[in-house]
């Protein structure tokens, strides 16, 4: 079946399907409904996920064993197959096709990729998904709708805006949906529970009075770790809310993720930060600091960061602070301490 994004969280609820392709070159909408299928999987008792990324030297061999191979801890698993950039042809469609033929719904298969043209979404591995589950394509949100994207996204986290906040943000992040959200999140580390005006978006948006978590994000992306760790402690002093900047840091990561990967499958950088939507001011960040941290760092980084926010919710024993220390400082290059 073909849903929308926005449908997604809807279909889930009435069925746990046994195949979901989610397309589309709208990194931060994309990445939310990989998270939604993950969630849900977690909440139906499927603990282990199988990433596998295709490149030029992937054997299609691999999707079918992990089709065929028991969970370690569990009856079912989520397989993830990353296509990237890579185009299918005749031999890689074939593989998809009798993995899907093989199925017997007991493990689950998302197939995330970029945007694919007409003639991808009419071949014959995309409607064998759309047989077996769900094709979920997404879209950029255009010009006309995204005053009412970024008031739901506030209203989502807690916020409320008057019109001119709404259109202020909107003009000032021209239709870059990660740096709405961003500025999203950076407004409600900011004004809390105030009512956000075009005052305080103007004011947060172009601030640079004080330290706040993108400044520590950029420093850290930059190599400066002393600085970046100043800056935390600052904002840790001054009563900034731990589970937001944690949440700004990690979706900055999981970005730097995306394009590590892309950029290990041969994807020229300038192209893969385009795709990202990264901004042309922080692109040198960005190269620093993939020169710096490949995908599997990165990947270590996200395992960190889920660890992190285990400990600041209660969840387990760990020194939160202690490891969002670390989390910074080896997103700038250094450790500052052994971890488990």
């Amino acid at each position: 079946m073909r849903i929308r994004s926005e449908q997604l969280a809807g279909q889930l609820s009435k069925q746990l399907l046994t195949a979901y392709l989610v397309c589309g070159d709208e990194l931060l909408i994309t990445q939310e409904c990989c998270d939604t299928i993950r969630q849900h999987c977690r909440k139906e008792g499927i603990s282990e996920r199988e990433v596998l990324n295709v490149d030029r030297s992937f054997d299609w061999g691999q999707l079918l064993d992990a089709g065929q191979s028991m969970s370690l801890f569990g009856e079912r698993k989520l397989i993830e197959l990353r296509l990237g950039g890579s185009k299918m042809d005749q031999k890689t469609s074939a593989a998809l096709q009798e993995y899907l033929q093989r199925a017997d719904g007991s493990n689950i298969l998302l197939v995330s990729c970029g945007k694919l043209d007409s003639r991808s979404m009419n071949s014959k591995w995309v409607k064998a998904l759309d047989s077996a589950g769900a094709v979920i394509q997404v879209w950029p949100i255009d010009r006309q709708h995204l005053n009412n994207w970024i008031m739901q996204r506030m209203r989502n986290i807690g916020l409320n805006a008057d019109n001119d906040a709404v259109q202020l943000l909107a003009d000032r992040v021209e239709g870059n949906l990660l740096a709405a959200d961003q500025e999203i999140s950076k407004l409600k580390i900011l004004a809390g529970e105030k009512t956000i005006t075009a005052d305080i978006v103007a004011n947060a948006v172009a601030s640079s009075a004080r330290y706040d978590v993108f400044k520590l994000i950029d420093t850290a992306l930059a190599g400066n770790a002393g600085n970046a760790l100043q800056m935390l402690n600052s904002l840790q002093a001054e009563g900034g809310e731990d589970i937001a900047m944690l949440g700004a840091i990690t979706r900055e990561i999981r970005t730097l993720y995306q394009c590590a990967q892309q950029l290990e499958q041969g994807g020229g950088v300038d192209r893969v930060l385009d795709g990202a939507r990264v901004w042309d001011k922080r692109k040198t960040l960005y190269k620093n600091a993939l020169r710096r941290l490949k995908s599997v760092q990165l990947g270590k980084l996200l395992q960190l960061a889920t660890r992190i926010d285990a400990a600041q919710k209660g969840q387990s024993k760990e020194n939160g602070s202690v490891l969002f220390a670390n989390l910074v400082a080896l997103l700038a290059g250094q450790q500052l301490s052994e971890l488990a």
